[in-house]
């Protein structure tokens, strides 16, 4: 092989750049909270893996090796797209020294997954090499690699992808799919590249340090684009790490208390590293960026909306951009009647339009406001706000009393069931459909958590009304609801059939009224007996999805009784509302040292089981992170969520 060997600019700070420190240690924040997620595995050719380093709003992710199945490089890059899934290499960067070859066997050192970098170390019988990954931005990663001995290293990768087409391009090695989509390999300029049929060999052009590009793209556009970018990468590196590291002290600066306790603390900082390792930038259909629900599960990999709003609520703190475009992106899909529908991919043809979510896009928006004091950002969305919030009363309320029921468009109660959010809850056991329009169906039961949320919605919007400088002319429906779904004895607040008659099913949509603060202090002091019963709400770990003493209870029942975080906020935002803090503190106590692994390296799940915390579905779920941050920056507070005036 030829080798051109040129000079590398040696940098200072190879693996520690960052302006802001943790006050404590004299450290970067971020180095806190190290192997602060469990993402070891070296794959194979498969699609397994449930959880990857990716970072910047990146399609693509990467693993730390397993010690007992040791590669000496960052696994991957992983395809995370739904329709992609699939390791494009099992590392398509290893190295070793010059005088090794590719069967030189390396020992684990460490291997530390920090809030924004991966890093490992790792030895042979010739020195110990160190390499450090980061995200520049959403198609371009930079790999360091840095040695205790000045010798030339090795470089090498192979694909995994049977139909991609392996190329070489001057000082790049590409990875290409018949789509057009792919991945390239960039070293300094000048290096000598010796490729087969589906991998590529090199060394170094410096002893002792080098630095490597990769690059993701979709099209020869991107491609040119790509390869523009590797090139002012690799020409100075440190202002791309300098960059890197200040976004994520950012991050966690704006989001991390410290007056909290360090487990605590290292729950928010893996909530933060949830919500930022979810989010994908505008890709294919896709209009703006956003945060999936999850990238470990493929079926994720798009945007709802009711979790959008939540997501966007706890961005608003700490990425206010990405929370506005969080928003932004259902929008880009509401229907002319004003309808956002239920979720959104890369590939339109894979929306759902059949039923929409629950209504707290207003939420979202005052949130972002609040943060950001953008007033710019109200008057853009104060319209479409408007016009989502017209439209439950205009489909969504059969018999047109100012009280609304969840529906879908097609008739279907699983699609109504999926608009309430709760896809299987008890409290939809019995109910049946009827037709409001020929696009327009309701189940035939209001619901306690839709009109509290509109309720709230309402008054939201009237204050933005006022930041938009737009006139407020809705009609004001609280006081329809004010009693009407609260039945005396338990004492409790239950969906009503359009017949008159209460569904008594004591579930946590009865949390609403509190978290709105909508209910009067004698109604929530009636359910605050009901939410502090062992028995009922009060178990291992709070708030259950239904009473815990409902015969149709099951603890890991997906909505009929496990632990959904947005629920267990509301309940416990709704407790502190009302002046219980002590009850709201010791709920969140329990939360956070109860879910199984939550302060380790275990991921954030979707759900738990209420009776030990053991988790359930979806690994790296956002709304649950979002949920947890909420819990997180409320506890111990006297006040609860961000909030209008009454």
């Amino acid at each position: 092989m030829k080798h051109i060997h040129i000079v590398l600019i040696i940098l200072t700070g190879f693996f520690s750049c960052a302006p802001k420190q943790n006050s404590a240690t004299g450290d970067p924040i971020a180095n806190s909270y190290g192997n602060i997620l469990d993402i070891r595995y070296t794959p194979q050719a498969d699609k397994r893996c449930y959880g990857w380093f990716t970072d910047a709003g990146s399609w693509y992710g990467f693993t730390l090796p397993e010690k007992e199945k040791w590669v000496n490089g960052f696994c991957g890059p992983f395809q995370l797209d739904m329709n992609q899934r699939e390791w494009i290499s099992k590392s398509i960067i290893n190295v070793c020294f010059e005088e090794e070859d590719r069967s030189t066997v390396y020992q684990s050192d460490t291997t530390i997954y920090y809030p924004g970098r991966l890093y490992m170390k790792a030895s042979s019988g010739q020195g110990v090499i160190e390499q450090e990954l980061i995200f520049i931005n959403a198609s371009t990663v930079l790999l360091s690699v840095k040695s205790n001995r000045k010798s030339l290293f090795r470089f090498w990768g192979d694909a995994f992808p049977e139909n991609a087409i392996c190329s070489t391009e001057k000082n790049s090695f590409l990875i290409t799919s018949p789509s057009g989509e792919g991945v390239m390999v960039t070293f300094p300029p000048e290096t000598g590249l010796l490729t087969g049929s589906n991998g590529y060999e090199t060394l170094s052009p410096h002893p002792g340090s080098a630095e490597v590009v990769i690059s993701f793209f979709t099209d020869p556009v991107t491609k040119l684009l790509a390869v523009q970018k590797a090139t002012s990468v690799l020409a100075e590196t440190a202002p791309y790490r300098q960059e890197t590291a200040a976004r994520w002290e950012g991050y966690l600066a704006n989001a991390l208390r410290d007056d909290m306790p360090d487990d605590f603390n290292r729950v928010a900082a893996k909530a933060v590293v949830t919500l930022i390792s979810n989010w994908k930038v505008a890709r294919g259909d896709l209009f703006h960026d956003g945060v999936v629900p999850s990238h470990g599960v493929g079926y994720f990999m798009g945007f709802w909306g009711w979790d959008s709003w939540k997501h966007a609520v706890a961005l608003a703190r700490f990425a206010p951009d990405l929370a506005k475009d969080q928003v932004r992106t259902m929008f880009d899909y509401q229907t002319r009647e004003g309808m956002i529908i239920d979720c959104i991919y890369s590939d339109a043809s894979e929306n759902n339009a059949r039923n929409s979510k629950p209504p707290l896009a207003s939420w979202a928006v005052n949130a972002i406001f609040e943060a950001t004091n953008d007033t710019g950002f109200v008057k853009e969305m104060y319209p479409k706000l408007l016009t989502y919030y017209q439209w439950w009363y205009e489909k969504r309320d059969h018999d047109g009393n100012g009280i609304c029921e969840f529906g879908s468009c097609d008739g279907t109660l699983e699609a109504a069931a999926w608009e309430s959010g709760m896809d299987n809850a008890i409290r939809f056991d019995h109910a049946g459909m009827i037709k409001n329009a020929d696009d327009a169906w309701s189940i035939n039961q209001e619901s306690v958590d839709l009109n509290y949320f509109l309720a709230y919605e309402y008054r939201l919007l009237k204050k933005m009304a006022g930041i938009a400088d737009k006139a407020f002319e809705e009609k004001e429906r609280y006081g329809s609801i004010k009693d009407y779904f609260f039945v005396p004895e338990p004492g409790f607040f239950f969906d009503k059939r359009l017949d008159g008659s209460y569904v008594m099913e004591e579930g946590t949509e009865a949390c609403i009224p509190l978290w709105t603060q909508l209910a009067t202090p004698e109604q929530a002091a009636s359910c605050v007996k009901l939410f502090t019963d062992t028995a009922k709400f009060a178990t291992y770990i709070p708030f259950p999805t239904i009473a815990a003493d409902n015969p149709e209870f099951m603890p890991a029942g997906y909505w009929r009784g496990p632990i959904w975080l947005d629920q267990v906020y509301f309940g416990i935002s709704g407790l502190r509302n009302y002046g219980y803090r002590a009850e709201a503190d010791k709920f969140t106590e329990q939360v956070f040292t109860r879910l199984e692994g939550l302060t380790g390296e275990k991921p954030i799940h979707e759900n738990y089981d209420t009776h030990n915390g053991k988790t359930l579905k979806a690994p790296h779920f956002s709304w649950s992170a979002a949920h947890l941050l909420m819990l997180y920056w409320e506890y111990g507070n006297t006040n609860g969520q961000l909030r209008v005036d009454n």
